[in-house]
């Protein structure tokens, strides 16, 4: 019994991170990449004023 229960860690183990590896790399936001790039934008026109001007 206890060679079976030595055997189902890494079962366990490999579940579990399965399912992390599935719950990490799911898509969060559709729309979101859009916002970050338009946001981008918006910083480097800052920059880009902030260096012209000295």
């Amino acid at each position: 019994m206890a060679a079976l229960m030595w055997l189902l860690i890494p079962v366990v183990a490999a579940v579990g991170a399965a399912l992390w590896g599935t719950w990490a790399g799911r898509r969060r936001h559709k729309a979101g990449d859009v916002n970050e790039l338009s946001g981008y934008a918006r910083f480097r026109e800052v920059m880009d004023k902030s260096n012209s001007g000295s």
